[in-house]
């Protein structure tokens, strides 16, 4: 199963995203943590990566991709994946789809986890991980985020199999919905 995770800041996702692989036996691959881990082993990629990081720009989605491609090729030999914080936009889950297609390792079901404003500030104000949780900053990420990265719900309803799920639950009862809705997912795709 090759898995994306779609939620915004606090809802969840990556929590959920180490109990699927868990679960279903598949690897996590976050981008967020493989380019921490770039810059923490000074790798070249992780020295440019630092750079543009240090001006507050974001990493170039060609970049991007091309850290993602190995580990996401590896994973679909094993099994599969379920991807956490990359695409964040459209026009990324556009590349990203073409350059995974010509692999055969495109994402095969999208699971949107679904959480209201007010519970995403709420948590993401009481995990306090430094100056960048504030009230001003945290509403600010969830608006570019709203703008961003929530159209491609619509995106992946189009084109692949979208699970939603309500990620306001306890995160057992979130797992637990995860796991009996993309096992119907999947059976969909070995028999269709």
């Amino acid at each position: 199963m090759r898995l994306l995770l779609i939620g915004a800041p606090g809802s969840g996702k990556g929590t959920q995203a180490v109990r699927l692989a868990e679960h279903f036996g598949i690897t996590h691959i976050s981008s967020g943590d493989l380019l921490r881990q770039h810059v923490t082993d000074d790798t070249a990629f992780g020295r440019q990566v630092r750079e543009f990081v240090s001006r507050g720009d974001l990493v170039p989605d060609q970049m991007v991709l091309d850290m993602l491609r190995k580990p996401i090729v590896e994973a679909s030999a094993k099994g599969g994946y379920v991807l956490d914080g990359f695409p964040r936009t459209v026009e990324q889950a556009e590349i990203a789809y073409e350059t995974a297609r010509t692999l055969g390792v495109a994402v095969q079901i999208a699971a949107y986890l679904e959480v209201g404003r007010p519970e995403l500030v709420r948590r993401l104000l009481a995990r306090g991980r430094g100056d960048d949780d504030t009230q001003a900053v945290i509403e600010h990420r969830l608006e570019v985020y709203d703008q961003k990265t929530m159209p491609m719900v619509d995106y992946y309803a189009q084109r692949e199999r979208l699970v939603t799920v309500n990620g306001a639950r306890p995160a057992d009862e979130v797992t637990w919905s995860l796991v009996v809705q993309l096992q119907k997912s999947r059976r969909a795709l070995q028999d269709g």
